[in-house]
């Protein structure tokens, strides 16, 4: 089923979803930001002169930028002419089709929390076709739109992950496949088990190493620390909890893995700068909370 809108285009076939949502205006703005939060997969191509939300951290763009988020609360503050893509994982799942685009990890279920890839003047008319041209096949009626939708995603994101890795890592990084399948694989096990396993030796076991070894590579790698990445996914999950449901700390804490709460209000004090009930409070109050 094909839904067609001024600013929406939307194809739906069983438990598939693809959306691609044009924000001209102010009015498509509000409308975009009212709707209830779905978990699709989304990219936000953006001009200049934007200020975007994802989660709790507001990003402000000079220059043509890609975001990419999976699962996330999306805001568009300011800002006009961004187009949307919001699609479910039904449609095209990056883990399984892992090895075609290889950006889970980097693009998408990153600890570092860096969805931004600025596109140069090169790169920036290549992008916006491929958006122009994933908007005409929405608009047709013909039965290979979905598979051309899809193959022209997976190029938004083939090219987009090349740029992310000559961007976001450092230079040592960025040009040794190995290093990026390693950093890549980190990411990866963060995400998947970041509620059971909350220290360096449990990702070092996984990958076979000693912890020492794998906060040494980290260095070596002028990376973030494991740790530090660690933490940093735990606190947002914490923070989306908070925010987004009615659960109480204590139950955040269990299902983040912390049998202990006071424990667990300790760490997110000393991670957010303010204790869980203020964090939510301020949020509440519409506050700006990072």
């Amino acid at each position: 089923m094909k839904e067609t809108e001024q600013n929406r285009l939307k194809f739906e076939s069983n438990y598939k979803s693809f959306e691609s949502f044009h924000i001209r205006n102010e009015q498509d703005r509000e409308i975009y930001n009212a709707q209830p939060f779905k978990k699709d997969i989304s990219i936000l191509f953006v001009p200049g002169d934007c200020k975007i939300r994802i989660d709790f951290r507001e990003f402000s763009t000079t220059q043509p930028t890609l975001f990419f988020c999976g699962y996330q609360r999306i805001q568009v503050l300011e800002g006009k002419n961004i187009i949307i893509l919001n699609y479910s994982r039904d449609f095209y799942c990056i883990q399984i089709h892992d090895a075609e685009v290889a950006c889970d990890g980097l693009l998408f279920n990153n600890a570092g929390q860096f969805p931004a890839t600025e596109l140069s003047a090169v790169e920036n008319p290549v992008i916006e076709n491929l958006f122009s041209e994933i908007g005409k096949e929405l608009s047709l009626n013909d039965s290979s739109m979905e598979e051309m939708v899809r193959i022209l995603l997976k190029q938004i994101i083939i090219r987009a992950t090349r740029l992310w890795k000559r961007q976001q890592l450092p230079l040592q990084v960025s040009e040794l496949p190995a290093e990026v399948e390693f950093y890549r694989n980190f990411n990866q096990l963060v995400e998947i088990h970041f509620k059971q396993w909350h220290t360096v030796s449990d990702y070092a076991e996984a990958m076979g190493l000693t912890a020492k070894t794998l906060s040494n590579k980290f260095k070596r790698l002028n990376l973030t620390q494991p740790n530090e990445l660690i933490k940093a996914r735990i606190i947002l999950e914490a923070k989306r909890l908070l925010c987004f449901t009615d659960w109480s700390v204590k139950e955040i804490a269990y299902e983040l893995g912390y049998d202990d709460p006071a424990y667990f209000n300790r760490l997110f004090t000393g991670k957010a700068g303010d204790s869980p009930a203020i964090f939510k409070k301020k949020f509440l109050e519409g506050k700006n909370v990072q």
